[in-house]
């Protein structure tokens, strides 16, 4: 790193931080508009448009790593569906989420708040009913009709009363985590007699019935689907579908685990990860086939061209990368999750497009109240990504920050830790361990291998972003 560069880092860290809100105010509102204009692009806002509220469906799956998608080039894996959304709209490929674990995860989607701050740190903190508010409230309350289908999991034993939701879908087998066949099914708390075998499409049932409604009011749907995480078990016509595929893509190490090493019995099957990941894949098949079924009855509906529709998953997923398996570190195998969104022309330009900005799970409840048109709460520490969407010229945030804290049984495996993700460098801090800090270079190093924490560049790179790290720890509000 030569001396210019360095000064340019210095200056760029040591400028007076402006307030978190102020911030996103300048994204949202006039200065989008602004950067419509300025881009050259027509803002073609009819009366008719600006009082018809667009609907709202989020689609998230568990576990889906970010490159595990047709249209993000794997080599094998068929997703037409998710890609006719990314096709049709905005593909994020540097999406991450802000603790690499199912429960904190989702409660940041639903919140917009890390998980230092909703309370929800593992897969066994409850979520607080008292302190909690998710989007969908907000949404109910601006006249929109909600639902919530599929996976809770926070913890999971026990469904929560979400208020502001007008059909509330979900199961707590396997401590919320559920079964891929015959998986009992709660509706508004009340037992229901199973329609499909299979989980994923049973799910998808309830979600065309919700938007097949008639009603006055638009509606905002969180269809949270089990798949695809462990035990990976795909519907019979799919299951062995890539048997025979070449898994050279793979890390060179996949090879060697068994799933069950390292507690991570835990985390999947027995069996080879070559095995496993096999069914993973075909169980995200049948995910595609599902979206593509809810995209077929909206299309047939009339309601397609006036449905913001974002796909995410709640987590990423490491392969054998790094000598690892499953999640929860700050590595971007793990951090890393595919996230895209079709929307309507009004506030979608250059739809097609992929964008390098990063965005976060925190980024959706803002930016779906904002596209609403409804303010967007204090307490929500995302940022909405509508600007992004309306122009490509709009710049992302530089950093942000990751966090993990003890979850048990795997503490003892992967200890609590925060780190600073920005556009080029990686830093983590491991805590209650004397592990050493790492530092990586995205991009000279994008896998990860080479640790620049001692070396010169690591340095003097490590006070700058150690010095961001406890400023966006403060000005977040995260536990240290």
């Amino acid at each position: 790193m030569n001396n210019q560069t360095m000064t340019g880092l210095l200056a760029h860290y040591s400028k007076k931080p402006i307030g978190r809100r102020e911030a996103i105010k300048t994204l949202g509102g006039v200065a989008a508009l602004s950067a419509v204009a300025a881009s050259g692009l027509p803002i073609n806002l009819t009366g008719k448009e600006i009082q018809r509220k667009p609907n709202f469906i989020f689609i998230l799956t568990d576990d889906h790593r970010w490159d595990c998608l047709g249209v993000a080039g794997h080599p094998f894996l068929e997703t037409p569906n998710m890609d006719r959304i990314a096709n049709e709209g905005v593909l994020f490929q540097n999406a991450f989420v802000t603790t690499s674990l199912c429960s904190p995860s989702r409660a940041s989607f639903l919140t917009g708040q890390y998980a230092s701050v909703h309370g929800v740190k593992n897969n066994a903190t409850p979520w607080d009913e008292q302190r909690n508010r998710t989007y969908l409230e907000t949404m109910k309350q601006n006249g929109y009709n909600t639902a919530f289908i599929g996976k809770w999991h926070m913890p999971g034993g026990k469904l929560p009363n979400l208020p502001g939701v007008d059909l509330f879908v979900s199961f707590t087998k396997k401590d919320g985590q559920g079964d891929y066949y015959d998986c009992p099914i709660y509706v508004n708390h009340e037992l229901a007699p199973n329609r499909k075998q299979y989980i994923t499409e049973e799910l998808t049932d309830y979600a065309i019935d919700f938007v097949q409604d008639n009603r006055e009011n638009p509606f905002c749907l969180y269809l949270s689907h089990k798949a695809v995480h462990h035990d990976w078990k795909p519907p019979k016509h799919l299951k062995g579908r890539y048997e025979n595929a070449d898994l050279s893509h793979l890390a060179p190490e996949s090879d060697k685990y068994n799933t069950w090493t390292n507690l991570n019995w835990l985390e999947g099957t027995m069996g080879n990860m070559h095995d496993t990941y096999k069914r993973y894949c075909e169980c995200l098949v049948s995910v595609d086939e599902q979206v593509g079924r809810l995209l077929d009855v909206l299309e047939a509906t009339g309601q397609l061209d006036n449905t913001v529709i974002v796909y995410a998953g709640d987590n990423g997923y490491i392969w054998g990368e790094h000598r690892l398996y499953a999640k929860h570190y700050p590595y971007e195998e793990s951090i890393r999750v595919p996230y895209m969104i079709k929307a309507p022309s009004r506030f979608l330009s250059n739809p097609g497009r992929k964008a390098d900005q990063m965005i976060l799970n925190i980024d959706l409840a803002p930016t779906f109240l904002d596209m609403a048109g409804i303010a967007i709460p204090e307490k929500m520490q995302g940022e909405s990504f509508l600007p992004l969407l309306r122009s490509d010229r709009v710049k992302g945030r530089e950093s942000w920050v990751y966090e993990l804290f003890k979850d048990f049984p795997f503490g003892g495996r992967v200890p609590p830790h925060k780190a600073l993700r920005t556009e080029r460098y990686k830093y983590i801090k491991w805590q209650l361990c004397k592990n050493k800090p790492e530092l990586y270079d995205l991009k000279n190093d994008p896998k990860e291998k080479n640790n620049l924490i001692d070396t010169r560049e690591g340095i003097l790179l490590t006070e700058i972003l150690n010095s961001e790290l406890e400023r966006k720890i403060i000005e977040f509000n995260l536990v240290s």
